[in-house]
Formats: structure tokens, C-alpha cells, sequence
């Protein structure tokens, strides 16, 4: 990992663009190391690179592969240890305005402004002596079955994560993507119960992304639901697939996706405008997307693997900003809602 450290080094140094990332369950981690700082936006996704979007799609921009230097590393499983700290919790002002916020949005699906809004927040961690390469390293060492990332620009800024949210896989026509709801605490039991709560949040995510797919693809084949752990957290997750019909472009089917119901909520537009109107933060890249665009460097043959940017953080100066957010619907309770941020911000929590 050496070279990895240096080169990463040399890279801030000479504030010079960077990603680093490991797919899910793989041993490898890939870098792309940008030769200029210029910011590449992407146009028209015919693009080669890796992509970095924002939440409410006016930010596009990629690393290309043609710009950067590309290299590859296996990482080493053994390097790190975690000992168990106790983490500390957020200031009782905090809580009380998430959970006010989350009442609101649970007003507006009384009201039918829609049926299930994504409410999210954002936590400011100090940091004493932070070292960006090794915090991407404990990510990829403790979230092994999770999209790894660390992205660095020096005109849009320092993000890590680790997520387990798949936005859309494509090779030609051929794609997968996921529906991922529901949020549950790991614990020693082996048995994982869902409450109709959460079963409901997953469905609706599961029945918006397939009723899109099925007006712009055949061959659409839906998984049952079943449990999936990411780190401490267990989610609901249902695999979908199919074949895209002719002349579809790459372009077309991420808007159509993006931002998914498990980030924005239902109906699309009106929950993503009570996002905009009552979080009073601006999201920037959280719930966004990233990954490969249009690359073999993992495949054999060209495609897209993209993610949206979930359990993910911030760096600016000394502070790392986390960002959290939960699935509310009709049966959502405040407080329970804020439990579950709390859980959802140990997993970045963890490598700080």
C-alpha cells in the first residue's frame, strides 16, 4: 500500500484530481489519477471516466480515464483493527429539529402531498490528525460487500463512502439494477423481522423502479425482497433486470432513475421539492451518483456501474460533515426515525 499512500500524496500536494475505489466484494481497488485540475462535465454520457453527480442533477462531472493516470492495487484484508468505542451522540437541539422535520413530512403524506419523502441530515465531526488514504482504507476493510470510494477535486471538494446502494449496471441493452429500503439495527439474533413499515417503503421503491423500466425495457425480471447486511445495518433489497428496448440512451435511463424513491421519495417531483423547500441544507453530492462510466477497467467489455452516494462524508479543513437520511412514510414515528440516522452515522463514525 505504499505506493498507493505516495501516490495519493503527491496528488494533494500538487492539488491534482483523484478517485479511489473498490467494488463490492472485490479485492482491488482502482485509482484514477487526473493530470491537470480542470473539471470535466459530462455532456451527452458517451464519456469514459469516472462520474461524480449531485443529488438534484445539476452537477455532473467526471474524471475521464483519458486525462488520468490509472493504476491498480489489491488491498491488504489484515492491516487494520477496530476497536469497539463508545461513539459519541449528536446535541439534543439536533435531534429535536430532525425529528420536527420529520413531522412535517409525515403531515404532508396525511395530506397526500405524497406518499413517501427521504428525509436526511447533516453531522459535523471534528478531526485530530486525519489521514485521507488510510480513512479510505478502513472503509474498504470494514465494508467489504459495499461500493468504496474516495473522491478528491480541488474545486469540488473531498468525499468518502461506502455504499450499498447499486443506482444501475448496464453492458449494451442489457442492465441490473436494485430497489434498497428499510433500515434495521444488526444485532446477535440471527432472525431479521421487518415491520410492515418497512416492507411498505421497500415496495414502493421496488414498484416505482419497475413500472419506469417496463415503459423503456422487456425482458424485466424482479427478484423476491430478502434481507442484506451492510456493515451494522440490514436492508430490504429486490434485484431487477432486463433488456433495454433500441435506441435508448444511457442518458435516458439515469434520469429516469435518478434520484431513485429510496433517496427522494413518491411522487418524485413533489417529495424532491419538500426536500429542497425543508431540509435547510443543500445535499450537493450526498444521495447523488458515482462510478464507472462507459469503462472496461473491470470488465471485459464497456459498461456503466453506478451508485448513489449513500453512508457517505465530507471533508473541509478539519471537519468531516456525515450525512444521514431515513424512508418516511404515513406509520413513521419522529423519534424512531432518529435512532435510525444515529445507526446509519456509525458506519463513517466507525473509521473516524
Amino acid at each position: 500500500m505504499k505506493i498507493i499512500e505516495a501516490k495519493v500524496q503527491n496528488q494533494l500536494a500538487q492539488q491534482l484530481p483523484f478517485v479511489l475505489y473498490c467494488k463490492p466484494n472485490s479485492e482491488e481497488i482502482i485509482g484514477l489519477f487526473q493530470q491537470n485540475d480542470t473539471v470535466y462535465k459530462v455532456e451527452d454520457y458517451t464519456e469514459k471516466g469516472f462520474v461524480f453527480a449531485s443529488f438534484d442533477g445539476n452537477q455532473t462531472y467526471i474524471i475521464p480515464e483519458n486525462q488520468s493516470e490509472i493504476m491498480r492495487f489489491v488491498w491488504d484484508k489484515k492491516e487494520f483493527s477496530f476497536p469497539e468505542k463508545e461513539v459519541p451522540v449528536a446535541d439534543e437541539s439536533e435531534k429535536k429539529e430532525f425529528e420536527n422535520l420529520v413531522a412535517k413530512g409525515i403531515q404532508g403524506i396525511k395530506n397526500q402531498e405524497f406518499k413517501k419523502v427521504v428525509l436526511s441530515r447533516k453531522e459535523t465531526v471534528d478531526l485530530v490528525d486525519f489521514d485521507l488514504e488510510r480513512t479510505f482504507e478502513k472503509l474498504v476493510q470494514l465494508y467489504p460487500t459495499t461500493f468504496v470510494y474516495c473522491f478528491f477535486h480541488p474545486k469540488l471538494g473531498t468525499w468518502l463512502g461506502a455504499t450499498p446502494e447499486q443506482l444501475l449496471k448496464a453492458n449494451d441493452s442489457v442492465f441490473e439494477t436494485i430497489a434498497l429500503a428499510g433500515t434495521q439495527k444488526a444485532n446477535d439474533s440471527s432472525a431479521v423481522i421487518w415491520k410492515q413499515k418497512e416492507k411498505e417503503e421497500q415496495q414502493f421503491v421496488t414498484d416505482y423502479i419497475v413500472n419506469k423500466l417496463k415503459n423503456v425495457a422487456s425482458d424485466v425480471l424482479v427478484s423476491e425482497p430478502y434481507s442484506i447486511q451492510a456493515g451494522s445495518i440490514w436492508h430490504i433489497k429486490t434485484d431487477i433486470s432486463g433488456v433495454f428496448n433500441l435506441g435508448l440512451s444511457l442518458q435516458q435511463v439515469v434520469s429516469l432513475l435518478h434520484p431513485t424513491p429510496a433517496v427522494c421519495g413518491l411522487p418524485k417531483e413533489d417529495s424532491k421539492a419538500f426536500i429542497l423547500e425543508n431540509e435547510k441544507y443543500d445535499r450537493t453530492f450526498y444521495t447523488g451518483f458515482l462510478g464507472e462510466l462507459n469503462s472496461s477497467l473491470t470488465n471485459e467489455t464497456q459498461s456503466s456501474d453506478l451508485f448513489v452516494n449513500l453512508r457517505c462524508m465530507q471533508i473541509v479543513e478539519n471537519e468531516a460533515l456525515l450525512y444521514m437520511g431515513c424512508g418516511i412514510t404515513k406509520d413513521s414515528i419522529p423519534e424512531k426515525e432518529w435512532e435510525e440516522s444515529s445507526n446509519k452515522s456509525v458506519t463513517m463514525k466507525k473509521v473516524l
